[in-house]
This record gives structure tokens, sequence and C-alpha cells, in this order.
């Protein structure tokens, strides 16, 4: 059996800010093996989305590209997580980043598993 492999589990939420009752909704995730790898995918994201946001939100996407994402992947290469929040009318997206153990899984093929698995 393999051993676990260390990496980062990275989400986006949104979250609308008038609706006090909604729960936030996940709209993506992705499981990244190296820190240059779940800052690229907020990076990527942010970059797609930075021109059909408010001239505000746009400019706070932009400072986290030149300032505050330097700043999360050094934490995350000190294993702390990173979150990116930016709030385009009513709406709030937050990107978060937080390191983790992924399990290997059970070859179906070459082992007896119990009815449960």
């Amino acid at each position: 059996m393999e051993k676990p492999c260390r990496g980062f589990w990275c989400e986006c939420w949104t979250e609308d800010l008038t609706d006090g009752m909604q729960w936030p909704a996940l709209w993506a995730s992705f499981d990244a093996y190296s820190a240059p790898q779940a800052d690229r995918w907020v990076a990527i994201a942010l970059r797609t989305i930075s021109p059909a946001l408010d001239p505000d939100a746009s400019d706070e996407v932009w400072a986290w590209l030149h300032d505050g994402r330097a700043e999360t992947r050094r934490a995350l290469l000190r294993l702390e997580p990173g979150t990116m929040t930016v709030t385009h009318v009513t709406t709030r997206i937050t990107w978060t980043i937080r390191p983790v153990a992924f399990l290997p899984t059970v070859h179906r093929q070459d082992v007896q598993l119990p009815p449960c698995a």
C-alpha cells in the first residue's frame, strides 16, 4: 500500500450577502500536490473572473495577484492555510487552500473487500 501524500485542498465558495438564511455554496474544489499548483489554481480563477467584477472587487483581485499571492505562497510553504476573499456587489467569493494528507485508495482488483466497501 502506498503512503499518504502531502498536498493542498482548494475550494471556492460563494455567499449571497442579501440572504442571511442561505448557506454558502461550494462552486469548485481542486486537489493540488504542491504550493505553486494550489496558488496557481486560485490565480487562474481570479484572472478569469476579474473582467466581470465591479471596479473595487477587480482592484482587490489584482492587489492579491501582485502582492497577496506571494504571502499566500509563503504561508503554504510553511504548511499554513491561505484564503482570498473578494466581494462583488452582493456576492462574497472565497477561495481557501488547506494543507492535507491525501490517503491512498485500495485497488479493488487485488484485494477481497468487505461488503460495506
